[in-house]
Formats: structure tokens, sequence, C-alpha cells
């Protein structure tokens, strides 16, 4: 039992470290261009709100004493959540990391050269439809008879749920700008490949320690008991391929031919073309 314990220990731990390395990449690569440019400020901005997200849903079910009995009379085959105290730090980390890689786009705190500044109204449409939504539902659940205690019918459990499920939704909507700004520079100068193979490995053991801590625990509802946790993984590894044919396939000539140019960076570059340009025909004269 202690060597089955200290495996689950051991790959929640590589799956956090993983992870949470994950967010270091973009942030030192920005700090060492003095730029934002080739990035999206649409993913770490939206990427806050799920975090929080997240936050409050791991926080819920690893230590509220109602949630964990919701879910235990919902489960009672498998009455444990999977839930780990490595989640609840993952998250907290997350918010704070997210938090500072947004704040990167703010010329004003940190003067780096700037490219694309706008979240966009599809990003920004989403982050306030999320929060009103969970808003909404928290008051019908709250003005239920029970009040939301009472796990047979709408419960503050799935409240908890819903505020997963938009982690989710984010997870699968946040990496779509960033895909787009690639394919449209047809580059991925500026966007850190780092970060991405981190998030491959952590998303496949998100989906190995859920999967085996079900097989162990004798009861599969351990998955559907939080999809969240198990989506979250499969999403961001769907991504994280897609990133890395970008990079190491599709737009490797930007950085093979020597192309390391700031995407959002050309006006520069063609000025200096022409001043370039303006010298050799003085010279020639």
């Amino acid at each position: 039992m202690a060597s089955r314990e200290l495996i689950r220990f051991a790959r929640a731990t590589s799956r956090t470290a993983a992870w949470s390395l994950s967010f270091y990449p973009q942030p030192i690569l920005n700090l060492r261009r003095r730029s934002t440019a080739g990035t999206t400020p649409a993913f770490p901005f939206i990427n806050v709100l799920g975090f929080i997200s997240y936050l409050i849903s791991t926080l819920a079910f690893y230590s509220s004493p109602m949630i964990r009995g919701q879910y235990a009379i919902r489960n009672p085959s498998s009455p444990k959540p999977t839930v780990r105290l490595n989640d609840v730090v993952f998250a907290l980390h997350a918010v704070i990391m997210s938090t500072l890689g947004w704040s990167q786009f703010s010329k004003r705190i940190w003067g780096f050269s700037q490219g694309t500044q706008n979240v966009g109204r599809v990003i920004w449409a989403l982050a306030v439809s999320c929060v009103l939504a969970i808003v909404l539902m928290s008051l019908f659940v709250a003005s239920r008879p029970r009040a939301g205690y009472d796990p047979a019918g709408w419960a503050w459990i799935d409240v908890v749920y819903a505020v997963g499920y938009v982690k989710l939704l984010i997870t699968l909507i946040k990496y779509m700008p960033q895909v787009y700004t690639n394919y449209k520079h047809k580059s991925t100068v500026g966007w850190s490949i780092t970060q991405i193979l981190l998030d491959l490995v952590g998303g496949v053991l998100s989906v190995v320690q859920l999967v085996i801590d079900s097989k162990l625990e004798g009861d599969w509802s351990g998955v559907t008991g939080n999809p969240v946790k198990f989506g979250l993984g499969n999403v961001s590894v769907a991504f994280d391929v897609v990133f890395m044919l970008q990079h190491y396939v599709l737009y490797r000539q930007a950085r093979a031919g020597g192309k390391e140019l700031e995407v959002g960076d050309e006006a520069v570059e063609g000025e200096r073309r022409r001043l370039l340009d303006g010298i050799d025909a003085d010279g020639q004269r």
C-alpha cells in the first residue's frame, strides 16, 4: 500500500512540475527579447480566468466538506474525489504566472515593444459569458427548496462542476488565437516551443495519473466524476501537437533560413532596409 501511494505521489509531482515549469519559458523569452511580438494577449488574458476557475474547482473538491460530501453521495462506489493537494498548488501557481504573462503586454509596466494588442471581441465575449453563466447558475441553485444542499437535485456541487467546465471551455478556445497568429505570419518566432514541450509532458502525465488512480480505486467513476481534469489533459495534448507541427514542420524555414525577425516588427525592418539602400545609393554616386 505504501509503495502504491509513493508511485501515485511521484506521478503527481512529475506532472505538476512539468506543467508548472511550462509557465516560465514564454515570460523569460519576452523578457530576453524585450518584446511580446509574435504572441497574442488573448492567450494569457483568458488563461487568467481559466485558472481562477480551476483554482475554485480544485479548492472546492479538495477542502470543502459540503462539496466532498455531495460528491460521495453521487459516487458511492468511489466516494473520494481524485483532486489532490498538488492540483491546488498548481492552480494557485498558474493564476499567478498567467497574470504575470498578461501583464507583459502592458507597455506602461514592462516597456516591451508590442505586437498584437487586441484581445479580441470573441475572447472578451467568452469571458463575460462564462462569468455571467456562473452567477446565474449560483442564483438558480440558491433559489432551490433546500438552497443547493440536496445532492439528489440541483446542488452546489453542480455549480463547482460548472466552474470546472469554464476551465475546460477556455482550454478548448484559448490556444486558437495563437494558432491563427502563427498561421497568419507563417512563423512561430516569439512563441516559446519549450513551454509547449513541457505542457505536453504535463498533459500526458495528467491523463495517466487520473486513469491509474481510478484503476487502483477499482472504479472508473474517478474519471467520469472528474471530467474536467481528464478533458484538460487530452485537449492540451492535442493543441501541443498542433504547435509542434507548426514549429518543427510547417514554419521551420522561418528559423532555418535565419529569419529571426520578430513578428510585428516588419515596419521597422522595412525602414532599416530603406536606410541601407539609401546609403548604398549615396556610395555609388
